[in-house]
């Protein structure tokens, strides 16, 4: 008699748990999606809050598949659909509801001039994210090439919802809100270089973050409970410029002599 008939074989390790992961990138999705619906019943205050909630889901859905062994092509490619909903086309029609929409009082051109910017939006968004998938492995992940679109989400999202809190109307501020558009759009398919807040580019400890990168959640995490949308506001516009006036002060040092 064989003495390993009696022995059960090993139990296949369950697969549920890659449902942890994507339950976190549905929930972004379903922020995205909620957005866009409260937009569309002038509930700009919720909307982008919903833009908010689904890029703190973003970033952890990502960490949370590292965590636990998780990761998984099907995941990367849910996680950049999923982005492109959230962080392409709701704040593009959050834009275009509150105030884009409002370009036709200047005429027929100047209408057709303001959907066009949410799309230019939308679709810089979706080419952001084409570029980020085929760069994966190949860059250095210290920097991003061009501007996140969460971070770009967030500068559309909390300039709205700063300008709502502070009484202003969509339609008094059109024409910055399409110039915001336009530059955030721009910025994100740029090839203007913006820190990810990562310690080192490769092994093991690549998703560290230096010290100081803490103090400064700390010093947001405070502000955000004084006045959130004016933080938000501050706090993505910065990080929007810090590119652009890196990228001049290099072009601006001197070439480094080659050592002799």
């Amino acid at each position: 008699m064989d003495e390993n008939h009696d022995i059960a074989p090993p139990r296949p390790r369950s697969r549920g748990i890659y449902l942890l992961p994507n339950l976190f990138t549905t929930g972004g999705l379903f922020g995205g999606f909620f957005a866009i619906i409260a937009a569309s019943q002038g509930r700009f205050e919720a909307a982008c809050i919903a833009i908010f909630v689904a890029a703190i889901l973003d970033g952890l859905d990502g960490r949370v598949a590292r965590l636990t062994n998780t990761q998984s092509e099907f995941g990367v490619q849910y996680d950049s659909l999923a982005d492109l909903v959230s962080f392409g086309m709701a704040p593009a029609l959050v834009m275009y509801h509150w105030a884009l929409v409002s370009m036709k009082l200047d005429g027929l051109t100047m209408g057709k001039l303001g959907w066009l910017a949410a799309f230019l939006y939308a679709a810089c968004a979706a080419l952001r994210l084409a570029r980020f998938n085929s760069q994966v492995g190949q860059v250095d992940k210290r920097w991003f090439i061009g501007l996140a679109s969460p971070a770009a989400a967030g500068l559309m999202a909390s300039f709205v919802w700063t300008m709502h809190d502070l009484g202003w109307k969509g339609p008094e501020l059109r024409h910055a809100a399409l110039a915001v558009t336009i530059l955030c759009g721009l910025l994100m398919v740029s090839r203007i270089r913006y820190s990810s807040f990562k310690g080192s580019s490769s092994g093991p400890k690549s998703d560290r973050v230096p010290f100081f990168a803490l103090l400064i959640v700390l010093v947001v995490l405070i502000a955000l409970v004084i006045d959130a949308p004016k933080t938000l506001l501050t706090a993505t516009v910065l990080y929007a410029l810090s590119g652009p006036l890196l990228w001049f002060r290099r072009r601006k040092l001197p070439p480094q002599e080659p050592a002799r």
